[in-house]
């Protein structure tokens, strides 16, 4: 079973990564970009085959490891 996690920063968490890419698409020529927020994809190939069972792995990966809970949060989806 695939587990993909989106991470991203949490509304108000300063980004800086984010205004450098629209600063460099502003200058590129590509206007009208109002804000960019950078974050993370990760895809994670688990063996087991209860979906339940791998969300909650997937869970204690993010809040372990994968993510920083205090300024990011994260969705899983199980395909």
């Amino acid at each position: 079973m695939k587990a993909k996690v989106h991470i991203t920063l949490k509304n108000g968490v300063l980004d800086p990564q984010g205004k450098a890419v629209q600063h460099a698409l502003g200058s590129l020529g590509f206007g009208g970009v109002n804000d960019v927020r950078q974050g993370k994809y990760i895809e994670l190939d688990l063996a087991e085959t209860d979906p339940a069972k791998a969300r909650e792995a997937a869970e204690q990966m993010c809040k372990q490891l994968l993510a920083n809970t205090v300024i990011e949060n994260y969705s899983i989806e199980l395909v």
